[in-house]
């Protein structure tokens, strides 16, 4: 039995946050409904609430630090950096920010990089504490308009969004080292469950695990709900995709996901050249793993042949002196 977790929920608006303990992710979506008063038949999302990163993997849940804050949402509400208004009104800023209008919140004053510009001008080593959505943010911020908030020279500012963007690339390679380790530990886990039961007969409602329970999907599209709003919301969606998620949009085609994004033939096109070549990618990390992994057990099974052969070569002549 997992050990029982402390950890905080919110909504959307950031009005409600409740402490909770569980032992897992999917209790966590339970009693996170229950507190936040959300019908429990409607399925929700779990996010990060300091920087809006998905959580799904169990294991990852497990490894995050307690008291971690979460955010719930649901279908239609997506996860935005807290912005704190004088008088405490931002969450009236957010109760009208909803995923199917891609219109941008123009009533405050500053763009959301100023305020994080001032951070940094008083304290430069604040980045450190800065969640990925701010250092993406500063990254995508106008550089002369930066300098100029930092007092630095153009070029500084240049360098800066230049060491903040390898920041998070590392990141984003971190974590699909972490997806690629985990699939290829699934491939294990099924090539010896093959060799341990060859026989196994398949169960009829086998394919009934593909798509998770309490996960959403799209009837139209036959794509999950989360998976439509990152290759729609997200920049450089292939690389935030799951490996099954990047099969089914390159195998969908051209036409096919023109009708279920709503984009025009360029743009579509672009998205799914960047998804085949993530996908290539990934399958040639794969397979030079399970390359590696073959040349160590074929090593091994070498080293083990010369040593039962040095064995009975000592063994011979002992046996001859009696």
């Amino acid at each position: 039995m997992t050990d029982r977790k402390p950890c905080k929920v919110c909504n959307f608006t950031r009005q409600k946050s409740y402490g909770l303990v569980v032992p897992s992710l999917d209790e966590l979506k339970v009693k996170g409904c229950e507190f936040l008063g959300f019908s429990p038949s409607e399925p929700v999302t779990v996010v990060l609430e300091d920087d809006g990163t998905i959580v799904e993997d169990e294991a990852y849940f497990l490894c995050l630090p307690l008291n971690t804050k979460f955010m719930l949402l649901h279908d239609k509400e997506a996860w935005s950096p807290l912005r704190r208004m004088d008088g405490g009104t931002a969450w009236m800023a957010r109760d009208s920010m909803m995923l199917e209008t891609d219109a941008v919140d123009t009533s405050s004053a500053e763009p959301p990089w100023v305020d994080l510009a001032q951070q940094l001008k008083q304290d430069l080593a604040s980045i450190i504490l800065m969640s990925e959505a701010d250092l993406q943010t500063l990254v995508d911020a106008p550089c002369p308009e930066l300098a100029s908030a930092l007092g630095f020279q153009e070029k500084r500012a240049v360098d800066l969004q230049e060491t903040l963007q390898r920041v998070l690339d590392r990141r984003e390679e971190e974590r699909q080292s972490k997806e690629l380790l985990q699939l290829y530990l699934k491939a294990v886990e099924q090539e010896d469950g093959q060799q341990e039961e060859p026989s196994q007969p398949s169960q009829g409602g086998a394919r009934d695990g593909d798509v998770p329970d309490g996960v959403e999907v799209d009837s139209a599209s036959g794509f999950m709900s989360r998976t439509l709003m990152v290759l729609k919301g997200k920049s450089s969606p292939e690389s935030r995709l799951s490996t099954e998620d990047l099969q089914l949009v390159v195998s969908r085609g051209l036409e096919a996901m023109e009708q279920v994004l709503g984009w025009d033939t360029t743009r579509t096109s672009g998205l799914l050249q960047a998804c085949e070549a993530e996908l290539t990618r990934r399958l040639q990390l794969v397979r030079a793993v399970q390359s590696i992994r073959s040349n160590a057990e074929l090593e091994s099974s070498q080293q083990s042949s010369e040593k039962n052969a040095e064995e009975r070569d000592v063994e011979t002549p002992a046996q001859g002196s009696n």
